[in-house]
């Protein structure tokens, strides 16, 4: 049976919202753009379009990282969230940026009357309404895990955020400041009587996408490539590991984050040489216990005692 945890419901509902928004939003900006013929809608109505898509990438990623391990996987499916964001980031740059960069030099090359702005403002004033309730409601749930893991909220973004709740914030945020630079754009050109500034929002628009696509997917990749877990956790380790009755040193320190809750931890360790097989067997006991005790994340542990090592410590977090 699939274990779900209360974070992962929570970033299905938060996913759920943002897509649910996207599709309402995405189909008024067609029709705005459309009708108005603003190269700015309809970068914005692709922008979310593909953010809808991404949603549908992001439940699966939730979906795919719940099976439980298999002969084939035996550490499970964690790594399949960051596969999929990592395919929602690739949506944004190919759908979003692309569309909106291919609007922006048609409309310089080819200018054409975009009509009254009135409808496009409307349509982006309600956008903004509904994606800054599911930016909202990201941002909440994403303090509320920064809060709980004792780190920053920006610090918690950038680093352990789970990928799906990750990428609906840079998402959901990155679509904000597109409306208010589709809005620039409508009104400038109206004031001055111009179809430059359209336009040219457009253009910013993808290049905002563009960075934070970049930005996701770099994110992503590393943890595919087998990112280690924070600096602060691994000494926190090593702490425990050294403060264990036996235990003379940490010569190396390896780990992995396989999903955002769950931790691969292996490290080699010099022991008392005068243990015996069982008193190292029961030490190494007690060093799984106070870690996974001190770190739930932390799944599997894998420990290569060494009595009476004498070589000088190797590592990612030698002893002093």
């Amino acid at each position: 049976m699939v274990r779900v945890s209360e974070a992962e419901e929570e970033s299905a509902r938060t996913v759920l919202v943002a897509g649910a928004a996207n599709l309402l939003i995405a189909v008024a900006k067609l029709v705005a753009g459309l009708a108005s013929g603003s190269s700015a809608m309809l970068a914005e109505a692709a922008h979310s379009v593909g953010d809808t898509m991404n949603q549908a990438f992001l439940l699966t990623a939730l979906r795919r990282s719940q099976r439980p391990p298999d002969p084939r996987h035996p550490f499970g499916h964690g790594m399949a969230r960051y596969f999929w964001s990592l395919l929602a980031a690739v949506g944004i740059f190919v759908l979003g940026a692309g569309f909106a960069a291919y609007q922006g030099v048609a409309a310089l090359l080819h200018p054409s009357d975009t009509g009254s702005p009135f409808w496009s403002l409307v349509v982006l004033a309600v956008a903004f309404v509904f994606e800054g309730a599911s930016f909202v409601r990201a941002v909440w749930q994403l303090r509320g895990e920064a809060a709980a893991a004792g780190r920053s909220t920006a610090s918690h973004l950038r680093t352990e955020a789970e990928p799906a709740l990750r990428a609906v914030v840079w998402e959901d945020g990155v679509a904000l400041a597109g409306l208010l630079l589709a809005a620039a754009g409508l009104l400038l050109d109206e004031a001055i009587g111009s179809h430059v500034f359209d336009a040219l929002a457009s253009l910013a628009i993808a290049v905002l996408l563009v960075l934070v696509a970049y930005g996701l997917g770099r994110q992503n990749a590393e943890h595919l490539i087998g990112k280690a877990v924070s600096e602060e956790m691994q000494e926190g380790i090593v702490r425990l590991i050294r403060g264990t009755d036996g235990v003379d040193g940490v010569l190396e320190l390896l780990t992995m984050r396989l999903a955002p809750d769950q931790v691969l931890v292996a490290a080699r360790v010099d022991l008392a040489s005068d243990f015996s097989p069982e008193e190292l067997e029961e030490a190494a006991d007690h060093v799984e216990h106070r870690i996974r005790e001190t770190y739930p994340e932390v799944r599997h542990v894998f420990l290569d005692p060494t009595p009476g090592q004498e070589d000088e410590p190797v590592g990612t977090l030698p002893d002093a």
